[in-house]
Order: C-alpha cells, then structure tokens, then sequence
C-alpha cells in the first residue's frame, strides 16, 4: 500500500504544480485581453478620423482579441484537468485508506428478483460496486452495474487480459476519467439516440442544390449592383424570394435548431473521449475489438462527430440576427445546413449508439483497471476445464479490512455441495459473500482476494437475504419459496453455483428440518453445485447418505468467560454454538 500511496502522493504532486502553472498563465491571459482592449480604444482614438485606419485597428483588434479568448478557454479547460486528475489521485488515497463511502453507491440499480445481486452486498451503502466505482459518466455507471450483474461466464480470458492491460496504463485512465468528469452536458446520450432513431427529414432531396445555385446567383447580383449594372430593387426582390423560400421551413428549421443546440455541447465533449480512444494503440483483445467500432466508418468518429458538431453549430446560427437575415435571405444557409445535418442523420444514426456505448465502455472498464491497480497481492484466477470448480488459497473478502480479515483455503468440486454450520457470529454468512465475490468477480474478469485461485467458469444464483412483501401482501415465507422454486427452475436450463444462507426460515423447527433436507436432496439429485449454511445440525446428517454433501463448520470458544472467534474454516460439524452464552452476557436473560 505504501507504494501505491507514494504513487498517488507523487502525482498529487506533479498536478498540483502544473495547476499552479496554468493558473499564472491564465492571470497573464486575462492582464493580456484588457490590455488589448485598452490598446485598440487608444489607437482608434489616436487614428479617428481616418475611416479606413479605424476600422483596420478595430478589425486587427478583434481578431487577436477571439484568439486571445480562445487561447483563454484551453487553459481553463487544462485547469479544470488539473483540478480534476488531483482529485483523481486525492480519492484513490482515500479508498487505500478504505474511505470510500461518498463514492457513488449503486442502490438504484439494486434488484431483488436478480440472481445474485440482492445478497452479496453489490449495491448501496459500503458495497462492492461502491468500493470499485470510479466511472464519470452516467451511461459509464449503468455499464459498470451491468458487468457486475450480467452473470456470463463467456470471454473471462479476454476480460482479464483487458482489465489487465488497463491496470499497467494509470495515466491514460486518470487522463480519460479527468476529461470525462468534466463532460457536464444538458442532453443524455439515450436521449440523443432515440431523437436520431425516429427523425423524421423534411428537407426536400432538390435543397442538395438550390442553395448552392441561389447563393450564386445573389453573389452575382451584388457584384452587378456595385458595378452599377442592375438597380438596388434587385437585390431587396431576391432577398424577399429567399426569404419566401426559408419561410415555408421555418418552423420546422427552428425546431431541429432547438434540438441541435442542446446535443451539441455533448457530441462536443465526447468526441474529445473518441480522440482518446482513437490515439491509443491497445494489445488486448478486447480492448482493440471496442476500438475497432468507432473505426469502421472508413475515417475517425471523432473527425465524423466533429463535421456533426460543426453543422450544429452552424445552424444555432440563426439565433444571430445578421444571419438570420443574409445568411437565410440570400444564401438559403439555414436550409443548407439542415440538409447536411439530415444527410449525416441518415448515414450515421445507428452508429451513433455503438459510439457512445465504446465510451461507457472504457469509462466502466478503467474502475476495472484502477481496482486491479490497487490490489497487487490479488490474483488472476486460472481458468481450468476440471471436476473442480473453485479452489482458492489465502481467500478472504475484497471490502474487509486485510489487516483483520482472516484467509480460508477451500476446494469444491463440480456436483458437491458443502453444509456449513457454526456459532452465530462465527463467519458463515462472510464465508458465503466471499465466494460469491469471488464466482462474480472472476466471471468480470476480476482479479479475487486470494493468494492462488483456479476456476472452471460457473454462473452464480443466490438465496440468502429474502424479504417479504407488504405491497404484494407476501409473506416471508411465501417469498423465499418463491425463491427456492426460481433457483430451482433455473438449474434446470443452465450451470449455476448456489449458495444458500439458512433456508425455510420462516416455518417452525421441525418443518423447516424434514423441508431443509428434502430441497437439499433435490439439489442434489439435479447434479447441483454449492453451498448452503445453516444452524440446523440435523441437516448434516444427510452428507451419511449422500457422498456429494461434505460438512464445514466455523467454531466459538468461550475463554473467560469471553467469546473468542477464530474466523477459520473447518471440516466437520460444529459443536458449540452460542446464542445462550450471549443471552445471558448481556443480561438479557438469567
């Protein structure tokens, strides 16, 4: 960790320099413009009189002066950069020191009917998405809980080599989620897309030429006016004709201007996260496959969004008086550049949405990169085709602290399942969420917590935090049967890992004993694979008569009359348990 510290410590550093860098220029750009200003009153002042002097002052003058202006607004942008790459490197320092609860949590995307997601603390408060989540766009985040939830277990090799080719890149990650952070955008990229989607033309296909034809001919007429050829009415005729040519689009020009000026900022922004994408020459797989599709057009999206973007604005133009007069009345450019942008439409809508996708993309794959990043002492599971699923060495839980986070070795193979007993507080539940993080983090592509990992790539499917229902009028007990049925229907069609936490809960001792046994029994019986814990010790009785059920057990020992916990995982069936020494220690009962 002292290493990944001095890391982020040195480039906290390096970028709190060139942010003070930035600053004295941008106060030096700011000095620059008013003395411009100042200069250009002065020498119009000193030259008034002579016309064409003035006007060459004032025209010089303005055109330094939009350099100046543009020369302002890259060094604010390099600014904002600055600031937010040292925030970058501020909360990767914060989360080494597991301070990581202001990070964006995930709990709208929480699911309950999900195979897995409800119990293994994925989303909310302290969960596993909220500890990885460094993603900057919206469409990033919902991409990153996706990869979290999509349950596949096709591609792992390439995911890894991905993840792992990122993790060796952490400027080129903070530089793209720098940038990223700062696209702030008025319109969302699904907005976009389905705008794109159902548009409607209503330029005709003849407009391909009449504003190139109408703006020679005005050209021509003014030429002849200032040569004295044709009379001043001439030119107040076509400009009423240009006009009468716009005006029956008007409306609907205005609308696509409306429209136009809210994406603009937002094509904008993301094509600077295309040019990212684009400059990178990527090893893996993966990542050069996701490349590819923002490549295919013949030429780089990020020049094809640009000439988009460029239209746009060049039609938000007719918010501008002067152009709105001249540039519609005699060179019909409102209607030119509608066509041009309804043209781009049809060519580029449906590769609008595979654009912004590759985006979300590498914005939720680089949390992917910077977790592998942070975690060196993780492992790269080894993917095996063999009887045994998972084997794992020196395994703990990736959200304990690892300097009190007790590792367990566990091997479970394909059609056994293990019923673990033990004390209550004692870690089964822990030892649960463990291996389940460690199926759904391989299954990402994820480095695990564990010193040695091998794995033959499984689907996971979970019952151990069922809730009733008040709206549905469910009771407990009919929701975690309606869970069980789910898990049960579902292994019919697919290989899945299962892990049960303490079943049928809602029923008394007895029912819940004969209904335990029975649905382990089924499991068993569809060649099942997993794990079910339990405080029931009748229920291991079952491992006498079927060889696939192994019994574990996690233990509590009363020292001194204190609790003691040893967190380790063992083979056998637990004989202490301790809910009457508790009961009692804390004087709730005699």
């Amino acid at each position: 960790m002292q290493d990944l510290s001095s890391f982020y410590q040195n480039k906290i550093k390096e970028h709190s320099e060139s942010l003070s860098e930035v600053k004295k220029r941008l106060a030096g750009s700011s000095t620059l413009r008013l003395l411009l200003f100042i200069a250009t009153i002065f020498l119009a002042y000193i030259f008034f009189g002579n016309t064409k002097a003035v006007l060459a002052i004032v025209v010089v003058g303005i055109a330094i002066f939009l350099y100046l202006v543009s020369r302002h607004t890259d060094l604010q942008f390099k600014r904002d950069t600055f600031l937010a790459l040292k925030k970058i490197n501020e909360t990767e320092i914060q989360v080494l020191q597991r301070q990581f609860h202001h990070l964006p949590d995930g709990k709208e995307f929480k699911n309950p009917q999900h195979h897995f997601s409800q119990d293994i603390d994925l989303f909310g408060r302290g969960s596993f998405y909220q500890y990885i989540n460094r993603t900057a766009l919206l469409q990033g985040s919902e991409t990153l809980a996706d990869l979290c939830t999509e349950n596949s277990i096709t591609g792992i090799k390439q995911k890894q080599e991905a993840i792992k080719e990122l993790s060796q890149k952490p400027e080129w990650r903070q530089n793209f989620s720098a940038i990223a952070s700062l696209t702030k955008t008025e319109t969302t990229t699904g907005t976009i897309e389905k705008w794109l989607e159902n548009y409607s033309p209503f330029v005709p296909s003849v407009m391909k030429y009449v504003p190139l034809v109408f703006s020679v001919v005005s050209v021509l007429c003014f030429l002849l006016y200032f040569l004295g050829w044709i009379h001043g009415l001439a030119l107040l005729i076509l400009l009423v004709v240009g006009f009468a040519i716009s005006g029956a689009f008007t409306k609907k020009i205005l609308k696509l201007g409306t429209a136009s000026s809210k994406m603009q900022s937002t094509f904008e922004q993301y094509n600077r996260l295309l040019q990212i994408i684009e400059e990178t020459d990527f090893q893996s797989e993966l990542l050069r496959e996701k490349k590819q599709l923002i490549l295919k057009e013949g030429k780089k999206t990020s020049e094809i969004l640009k000439e988009f973007s460029k239209l746009l604005g060049n039609l938000d133009q007719n918010g501008n008086v002067f152009y709105l007069v001249f540039g519609n009345g005699y060179f019909l450019r409102g209607l030119a550049t509608s066509y041009q942008i309804e043209k781009w439409i049809a060519l580029h809508k449906n590769s609008a949405k595979h654009w912004f996708e590759v985006i979300a993309f590498f914005d939720a794959y680089i949390s992917l990169g910077t977790f592998a990043f942070n975690q060196p002492n993780y492992v790269f599971p080894k993917l095996a085709d063999t009887t045994v699923v998972i084997e794992s060495k020196g395994a703990g839980h990736p959200l304990l602290n690892p300097e009190k986070s007790v590792l367990n070795d566990f091997k479970i193979y394909s059609e056994q399942f293990f019923i673990i007993t033990g004390a209550n507080m004692a870690g089964k539940s822990t030892f649960l969420r463990t291996v389940s993080l460690q199926i759904m983090m391989a299954n990402m592509g994820l480095p695990v917590c564990a010193k040695e990992s091998s794995y033959n790539p499984i689907k996971l499917i979970t019952s151990m935090r069922t809730t009733d229902s008040l709206t549905d009028d469910e009771s407990y007990f009919f929701s975690e049967l309606k869970r069980l049925k789910f898990i049960v229907d579902e292994i019919q069609t697919d290989r899945y890992f299962i892990v049960l936490d303490e079943i049928l809960k809602g029923t008394n001792s007895t029912d819940k004993a004969k209904g335990s046994r029975k649905f382990v029994e089924k499991l068993v019986g569809s060649k099942a694979t997993g794990i079910i814990a339990t405080h029931d010790l009748s229920l291991c009785e079952v491992a006498r008569e079927l060889p696939q059920i192994e019994n574990h057990y996690f233990d509590a020992e009363i020292i001194d009359n204190e609790l003691h916990f040893d967190y380790k995982f063992k083979q056998g069936i637990c004989q202490n348990m301790n809910a009457s020494f508790l009961l009692r220690k804390m004087e709730i009962v005699d």
